[in-house]
């Protein structure tokens, strides 16, 4: 199993933005130290929602030139916002300065907010999305001989004589990464071999409360679909490889107790960001037309069970031995998310060592008994 590091912090007002960036980039470097095998970048706007999720493609070019093992992922890129050809050539050309450790998750969800911020209509962001995907992978499998890639969806528009430059490290092209919401998405995973992001839950309801058999149903639906679509294992291993469960919150302490106690103080000033942040996302719906569902409750029991990996070593341990049982190949986890308080920082830097320390070797430890049964099965 893949473990993987999600970077985002709020802030709270320019002020405070570089001083989130600059801990963003340290918490990445210590994330590589502590052998954790990538880092996913938010694709946000306006909100202070990590500053540089503003523009991840530089702030993952940024990081390529300091972390040399780590793979990069997107979770997730907002298709509509980008113009197609502008992100087929910046994902080619991050493809080719990582070495093809690219891992581009895509989607079309985001707030009326930074969509108006764009001038992209929210109703019509569903159907960019698809396009723009579309766009870019007609553009990537392109050589100059080929008849020119025109394209025009209402709002993006254009025509490319010659081909994208450079060509993409990953061949055909980047390593996309679908969000597995929707039987469409499962298909279109499934059928190019995709790595996917399963959710915890079942739209619309975001907060099941039990994410593992939300994940364990949902993965089961892409795998068998993943499976029945002719590729070769060789192409499904690496697919499942880095099939994703994600957590919002991860907090590990030296007790359960302790755990909780403290999660409970990160949860309560993760609420007042995304409070505030909804004022004026219900500003914008206003203008956009649309009515969306209240701000989430962080605090409850049913967002913590979706949301939130929280407790003692032993108790983080055995949680992910499930996924990984289960069969998923990379945990995507959130240790610094809300506003980057002094108590905030403690808590990651907590976090981070305990995972490092005591986490890793209980299942580096579980997978050494596994492989030991199996050799003495044989």
């Amino acid at each position: 199993m893949h473990f993987s590091l999600f970077l985002t912090s709020r802030s709270r007002g320019p002020e405070e933005d570089r001083a989130v960036m600059q801990a963003m980039v340290e918490h990445a470097a210590d994330a590589e130290q502590k052998g954790f095998d990538a880092v996913f970048l938010p694709d946000h706007h306006f909100t202070g929602y990590a500053p540089p999720a503003s523009d991840p493609f530089i702030f993952a070019a940024y990081l390529a030139g300091k972390l040399e093992r780590m793979h990069f992922g997107f979770s997730v890129q907002t298709l509509a916002l980008h113009h197609p050809v502008r992100f087929a050539e910046r994902l080619a050309l991050l493809d080719q300065l990582t070495d093809g450790k690219l891992l581009v998750g895509v989607g079309s969800g985001t707030t009326p907010e930074e969509m108006i911020g764009f001038g992209v209509n929210y109703q019509d962001s569903s159907r960019l999305a698809n396009e723009n995907l579309e766009i870019a992978e007609r553009l990537w499998a392109k050589q100059p001989g080929d008849e020119p890639v025109s394209f025009d969806n209402g709002h993006y528009r254009g025509a490319v004589v010659s081909r994208i430059v450079p060509a993409p490290y990953t061949k055909p092209e980047p390593r996309v990464m679908s969000v597995a919401a929707r039987p469409s998405s499962v298909e279109r995973a499934a059928k190019k071999a995709q790595p996917a992001f399963i959710l915890a839950f079942t739209p619309p309801i975001i907060d099941s409360g039990n994410a593992y058999e939300e994940v364990k149903k949902n993965f089961g639906i892409y795998r068998s679909a993943l499976e029945a679509a002719g590729h070769s294992e060789e192409a499904i291993r690496a697919a499942l490889e880095w099939t994703t469960h994600s957590y919002q919150h991860v907090h590990i302490a030296e007790t359960d107790e302790q755990a909780a106690a403290e999660m409970d103080i990160i949860l309560e000033q993760y609420q007042e960001t995304v409070e505030r942040e909804h004022t004026a996302n219900k500003a914008a719906e206003a203008i956009s037309g649309v009515d969306l569902r209240p701000t989430p409750d962080a605090r409850t029991e049913g967002y913590k069970g979706t949301w939130c990996l929280y407790g003692s070593p032993e108790t983080v341990a055995a949680e992910l031995q499930k996924y990984a049982d289960l069969g998923i190949g990379n945990v995507l986890m959130a240790a610094m998310g809300g506003p980057l308080t002094d108590e905030r920082r403690r808590f990651t830097a907590q976090t981070m060592r305990l995972f490092a320390e005591r986490v890793q070797p209980l299942l580096l430890s579980n997978e050494a008994a596994a492989d030991a049964e199996k050799v003495a099965a044989l």
